[in-house]
């Protein structure tokens, strides 16, 4: 069965800058997916090609077996919410909602009676004629969502659109995306750098990188097997050393002596980690660390704590206070190592 959504070897450049370097994806009917890296990668510009808004120097892009790399936004069938909302300000809830029917010359009873099924869908009941500068932030993202979703489209493309909002707000709204996603069954691409976003909303995360998709998959896949030591360091192990394997395969840190092909590169989540009394805390193939609590942060349940060990700062929870200053023994699961090649070695 062909995917719903087809992204086949997509390159785009601005100028002499390659943005998206042949990138391939595979999306299913009724599939969420997120874009997920930093700023600049390439995320949104693929958003953006998708949309019709950049067309690419080659590649394709269909959608239910129809090409559609060439055509303009307006033929493609796809709905884009921004991060702006960029609602009409002198516009009602009613008439923003209303605004792509218009263009599409819909008839006023069937526009009203549309526009009252999305006020419904959207838990926004009786905000028809309330003027959108007179609501609340995650309620203007509503209305934006709802003049998305009015024209029925193909697609529903989403660049960011949670960035504005509150804390508070935005954890409530990614539920409520994710379920109204999943109740109308509609296909929908979505723009982050938010890992814990991507992680909530996503059916599969598409990871990019210098303009390229450096893994695609589940989100427990993404976030328990990483393919790379850049997919494990955005996806919240950021505790990285080179380690050196031993006679009888147990890890230490690498020295400043250790030649390049004998490295491993060990990434691990702050949480994985723990500080210990003593050696007699730790299993034989743990990994254990000496060092010095440099910075100690109160976070809430507990502490934060970045320990110097020879040339690395490591960071560890800890539910006990420790002063800055005081030698620190950091044990590391042999099981929450994420051991990828430095240079040329190779894992066993």
């Amino acid at each position: 069965m062909s995917s719903y959504l087809s992204i086949e070897a997509l390159t785009v450049s601005y100028g002499s800058t390659r943005v998206l370097d042949r990138v391939s994806l595979d999306v299913e009917r009724g599939e969420m997916i997120a874009l997920l890296g930093s700023s600049g990668c390439g995320k949104t510009t693929l958003l953006r090609s998708i949309a019709g808004f950049v067309l690419p120097d080659s590649g394709t892009i269909s959608v239910d077996g129809k090409d559609i790399t060439q055509l303009p936004p307006e033929a493609r069938e796809t709905a884009m919410m921004f991060q702006s909302y960029a609602l009409w300000p002198h516009m009602s809830v009613s008439a923003n909602i209303a605004y792509g029917l218009r263009m599409r010359d819909w008839k006023k009873e069937a526009m009203a009676a549309r526009v009252e099924e999305m006020l419904k869908l959207l838990q926004l009941d009786g905000f028809g004629p309330r003027p959108v500068t007179q609501l609340s932030g995650g309620q203007r993202q509503r209305v934006a969502l709802g003049r998305a979703l009015a024209i029925d489209p193909r697609l529903l493309l989403l660049d960011e659109p949670m960035s504005n909002l509150d804390y508070k707000v935005r954890i409530e709204l990614r539920h409520e995306l994710r379920a109204l996603q999943k109740r109308i069954g509609i296909t929908a691409v979505y723009v982050t750098h938010d890992r814990e976003e991507a992680l909530t909303l996503a059916d599969r995360i598409a990871v990019i990188d210098a303009g390229r998709v450096v893994q695609f998959g589940a989100p427990e896949e993404i976030y328990h097997h990483p393919a790379s030591a850049f997919v494990a360091g955005f996806m919240g192990a950021d505790n990285a050393l080179d380690l050196m394997r031993m006679p009888g395969g147990a890890l230490e840190a690498a020295s400043s002596g250790t030649a390049a092909e004998q490295r491993l590169r060990a990434h691990f989540r702050s949480d994985a980690a723990r500080l210990a009394g003593g050696i007699m805390d730790a299993a034989h193939d743990d990994l254990v660390l000496d060092g010095v609590v440099a910075q100690s942060v109160y976070v809430g349940q507990g502490y934060r704590y970045r320990v110097r060990a020879g040339e690395s700062d490591i960071w560890v929870h800890a539910a006990e206070r420790v002063a800055e200053g005081t030698a620190a023994r950091v044990v590391v699961p042999r099981n929450a190592l994420l051991l990828f090649p430095g240079a040329s070695s190779t894992l066993q």
